[in-house]
């Protein structure tokens, strides 16, 4: 009997992280970028109201960074990460890449390979069914503009791996003002639930009697890797920056927002060679529009020549590159302990509740009240997504969970940890305080879409971002991410 409950007690414990600290080898790099701007007209993503591009501002690119460690001919671990001047990576994307990838990468295990995006506004929309429908004449269609794009995507990856070389890596912090929080909170309610109802707004007014302070947090470190040739020549960086690439967010051009600004400046300091591989730290919460002090920022502006926003940005993240760079270069590392750990994690979606599939009825009837021909883009968006809403609360109990692909790796002291939320801020904080790695890079908006990840506090305070229709996980499940993550990190630095 005795052995029997030690049985069942083994049979339904959770599953332990048995892994230990990776094993140290020679580093390979390989790197690639290519143009996935289309010449064609495009519907833009980001905005509930349509856009389709009239021009290039900047093009929009993916940047691919291959890394392999081995000790002679073995190969120990591997990674490819790609960086993707997009709003977000569309659940049909890495999938359909991994397939089109079959055989071309020898040696290469595709599951280790993964996707993000830098969150601009002003790139082509990815999902045929989205909030709008695209039927524009002369206009690219999204699953011809994604055949176009991954056959790019594809060919950079292949190149990438293809011409991996040994080399070096080298890591650093660095500190620019980019982000802000977004969010303010009043003392008393902002307009009528879901939209408020509680006491915060993102993007709300703080020149109001009732406005009492910033939700959040905000983050001004840069976390910085960068990698060398054989004669300590720099290569390429990853810049890993919490706030979204979206200055020019209404805009109605193609751009890759100040990212491309910032490739252009690495370039013109550092030569044409070397590659910049953005990540977007957790900020769900963040953005690079000012909220306060906008009055001196627009002195500032006029005084500096008007020089763009995204110009500005790109200049202070240079500007902490330089700063860091010929300290990191004394600590080239060519053999490095390099672990990469991918698992599905499955998180408590949140719930809807009864009042709020009621309220998303209501505005789904309103605009079903207007004849289709009357609607405008932003109208019928707004009803898929409140559709959405009344789906989930249809499916709830039989799909309770949200399946999510989860990168966990280790480089040198470095951890980096992926999400495909738009992560709070302070989910972010959290998983660097509590893990073992002196250094940890958060990369949201990576392999898949998973919306908004609010905290408790911003749940609580409601909001566009931290209601039902933008949330798919609730403070719940970002609980269950950071913990396991930071134990995933931590069995990384195990003795």
């Amino acid at each position: 009997m005795k052995n029997c409950i030690l049985l069942l007690l083994f049979i339904f414990a959770p599953a332990a992280t048995s892994f230990a600290a990776p094993p140290t080898g020679q580093i390979h790099i390989g790197w690639a970028m290519t143009s996935i701007t289309p010449e064609q007209p495009v519907a833009l993503a980001g905005q509930f109201h349509k856009r389709i591009s009239e021009r290039v501002e900047s093009p929009c690119t993916a940047t691919v960074l291959a890394i392999e460690t081995r000790k002679g001919e073995q190969s120990l671990e591997q990674a490819i990460m790609v960086s993707c001047d997009l709003v977000l990576i569309a659940d049909h994307l890495q999938p359909r890449l991994r397939k089109m990838l079959a055989g071309r990468l020898p040696g290469f295990d595709p599951k280790k390979l993964f996707l993000n995006a830098t969150h601009t506004h002003t790139g082509p929309v990815t999902r045929a069914i989205g909030w709008y429908t695209v039927d524009d004449k002369g206009v690219l269609k999204p699953p011809a503009y994604v055949d176009f794009m991954l056959k790019k995507i594809a060919a950079a990856i292949e190149s990438a791996w293809t011409n991996r070389a040994p080399g070096g890596v080298s890591w650093g912090l660095g500190h620019a003002v980019v982000g802000s929080n977004r969010r303010m909170v009043y003392r008393t309610a902002q307009g009528q639930p879901p939209f408020g109802g509680g006491t915060a707004k993102m993007y709300g007014s703080n020149k109001t009697p009732d406005f009492l302070s910033v939700e959040g947090s905000e983050d001004t470190g840069i976390e910085m890797l960068f990698f060398w040739n054989t004669k300590k020549e720099l290569t390429g960086c990853v810049l890993n920056v919490a706030c979204p690439s979206q200055v020019r967010e209404s805009a109605r051009y193609l751009s890759s927002d100040y990212w491309g600004k910032v490739r252009m400046e690495m370039k013109k300091r550092h030569g044409k060679k070397v590659f910049v591989l953005p990540w977007c730290g957790a900020a769900g919460d963040q953005s690079p529009h000012v909220q306060y002090r906008k009055g001196a920022e627009a002195r500032m502006r006029k005084l500096r020549g008007d020089l763009a926003a995204d110009e500005v940005i790109a200049q202070r993240i240079v500007n902490a590159v330089d700063i860091a760079l010929p300290a990191v270069k004394k600590d080239i590392r060519t053999e490095v302990p390099f672990g990469h750990h991918v698992e599905t994690l499955k998180l408590p979606r949140r719930l809807v509740t009864r009042s709020e599939k009621e309220w998303a009825q209501a505005k789904v009837d309103s605009v079903l009240a207007k004849p289709a021909d009357k609607r405008t883009s932003a109208e019928e968006s707004h009803r898929r997504w409140n559709q959405h809403v009344l789906d989930r609360f249809n499916e709830q109990k039989t799909h309770p969970k949200f399946e999510m692909e989860l990168h966990v790796l280790r480089l040198g002291d470095v951890a980096v940890a992926t999400n495909p939320f738009e992560l709070f801020l302070d989910f972010g904080m959290r998983m660097k305080t509590l893990c073992k790695a002196p250094q940890t890079f958060i990369v949201q908006l990576a392999c898949s879409s998973g919306w908004y990840l609010p905290t408790l506090k911003a749940a609580t305070g409601g909001g566009y971002s931290a209601i039902i229709q933008s949330n798919l996980v609730g403070p719940e499940g970002g609980g269950v991410l950071v913990n396991r993550t930071v134990e995933l990190i931590n069995a990384m630095w195990a003795k």
